[in-house]
């Protein structure tokens, strides 16, 4: 049972539930979610972090501006107007050319809601205040070290002239009695050989999950995958530097993970060991597919 509930969830469904979109003169729903994964590395290793494993391996390379560009053209054929976040396995603000990529991403996609999640260890007034200028909407802030520093961070954006729907502070210090203040899970099996290990389950969970159904999840190197928590990238749906975004949106690995899972089939990597609740977002996108699949 988990022991702590991330109220960000709640944020973040009810901003998924409110951009089921179909592709038009479809009944293909877009995702509510496109997040990126711009880079190999990290700045820092969690103890309940994949990258506490010393065999984790941490990449210094990037997205490049002709893939992002890609992405978020063919993202504009559709008119999108969901979530797009920087984040995945990664700290985004280690890439210089984050701003330029935001700058894009905002260009093609007027209309969205575009997010980044960093650790803040890099993060200043002028940096702060340049995301937001290349078209940011909202910051997320991982605090990892103490109180007093989420106390600092909040400072600095009520300083910076920032909204309090701009910027979301997340505790991320606590101690491991209270899940270091995330909603915990074993990361698609990969915090094993972490410093908080926990095991990948023995027998698969009967239990459905939405996240193929609501996020497309875009690797630095053009790779798609299933699962946000697919951190040893088990299940690769295609590669944007060969497929358009609407072939794997729709292809055959992606309607067939979102088959399997939508009705509680786990029996499959990563999915097999697997024991994220993932039911807390994107039911309506869930509901959706299961009706176009039932047709």
């Amino acid at each position: 049972m988990t022991k702590f509930f991330d109220p960000n969830i709640v944020r973040k469904s009810n901003i998924s539930n409110k951009n089921l979109k179909f592709i038009s003169g479809t009944d293909i729903a877009l995702p509510s979610v496109v997040e990126i994964s711009e880079s190999g590395t990290c700045n820092r290793v969690c103890s309940f972090c994949p990258r506490s494993d010393p065999n984790y391996p941490d990449i210094n390379e990037f997205i490049s501006e002709k893939l992002h560009t890609k992405l978020f053209k063919e993202l504009s054929d559709y008119n999108y107007s969901g979530s797009v976040i920087y984040s995945g396995f990664v700290e985004p603000l280690l890439d210089k050319n984050i701003y330029e990529l935001i700058g894009t991403a905002r260009k093609y996609l007027p209309l969205s809601n575009i997010e980044i999640i960093t650790n803040g260890d890099v993060l200043n007034k002028d940096r702060l205040k340049k995301l937001f200028d290349k078209g940011l909407t909202t910051i997320l802030i991982s605090v990892y070290d103490s109180k007093e520093d989420a106390e600092l961070f909040e400072e600095l954006c009520v300083g910076s002239g920032l909204k309090k729907e701009q910027y979301v502070i997340r505790h991320r210090y606590l101690p491991p009695e209270q899940d270091y203040g995330i909603t915990m899970s074993n990361r698609g099996g990969l915090l094993k050989d972490a410093v908080h290990s926990i095991q990948p389950l023995a027998k698969s969970l009967k239990a459905p999950c939405y996240y193929p159904s609501y996020t497309f999840f875009v690797d630095y190197n053009g790779d798609v995958l299933m699962c946000s928590h697919d951190w040893g990238k088990k299940n690769i749906l295609g590669n944007l530097n060969k497929q358009t975004f609407f072939e794997i949106w729709t292809g055959h690995l992606s309607s067939l993970a979102r088959k399997k899972l939508n009705k509680g089939n786990r029996n499959f990597s990563p999915c097999d060991v697997c024991d994220v609740q993932g039911t807390l977002i994107g039911k309506s996108h869930s509901d959706a597919w299961m009706k176009k699949i039932e047709k």
